[in-house]
């Protein structure tokens, strides 16, 4: 190089970055692109897995149909000895449960405090701890009386292999949401732990929000229980 003459650095020019790449935030996977592919990726998820469920429950309803249509003064005579009391009870008490589970999820998308999430996330689980308390008393009952289907089952009525078999249907099918609401308060438990430590806000709520699709399953499947349950019993004529 000859003296006097100084030759130039090139400047490096890097792109500005998208708005996108700008902000990453820290609950984002290494495999999404951007937040909102994310929850919907999570919601996508939820739904298929409901889906699923609803196969699920969908047998035990298409086993309910037939042995109804094949006996259904026996259905009606069984059904007559559950307690609509109880039963209208736990309906309101779910569909409180669904108003708090929404409540909390519209919390944490609008970046409300954690104690307004903690709030409505925890009356939702005590409705949830109501429900399987009132469950419990009903099927004590059942118990007392020997209306639980098995070698000591007793029935006074007209209909008795009808209504072992209703209370066969009975048993498996609460029973079975009963284990689903016990999932959806241990869900719950660990939701009620990520508020607490201000994981939510209008940024990232996918947790909360598909814990909420789970919820409303769950809430859901017994509107569809308790009439067919609890309320057909009202036409028998002893």
């Amino acid at each position: 190089m000859p003296d006097g003459h100084l030759q130039p650095r090139p400047v490096a020019i890097h792109p500005a970055p998208s708005a996108d790449t700008a902000v990453h935030h820290p609950k984002l996977q290494h495999h999404f692109d951007t937040m909102g592919q994310q929850a919907e990726a999570s919601s996508l998820g939820m739904w298929v897995f409901l889906v699923t469920e609803i196969m699920f429950f969908g047998g035990l309803f298409m086993v309910y149909i037939v042995y109804r249509h094949l006996s259904p003064a026996g259905f009606q005579e069984a059904s007559f000895e559950l307690s609509r009391v109880w039963g209208t009870t736990n309906t309101a008490v779910l569909i409180c449960s669904s108003l708090t589970m929404a409540l909390a999820v519209r919390a944490a998308q609008t970046s409300q405090s954690r104690g307004t999430q903690l709030t409505f996330l925890l009356i939702t689980m005590a409705f949830g701890f109501v429900f399987l308390g009132i469950k419990g008393i009903e099927y004590y009952d059942k118990f007392v009386h020997h209306h639980v289907p098995g070698p000591y089952f007793h029935w006074d009525g007209h209909y008795p292999k009808a209504a072992e078999q209703f209370y066969s249907l009975y048993f498996a099918m609460t029973g079975l949401h009963a284990i689903h609401m016990i999932i959806g308060i241990g869900i719950m438990t660990v939701i009620s732990i990520m508020a607490w430590r201000r994981t939510f806000d209008a940024a990232y709520y996918t947790p909360i929000e598909v814990a909420g699709l789970y919820w409303h399953f769950v809430d859901i499947v017994w509107i569809f229980l308790f009439p067919l349950l609890y309320l057909i019993g009202g036409h028998f004529k002893g």
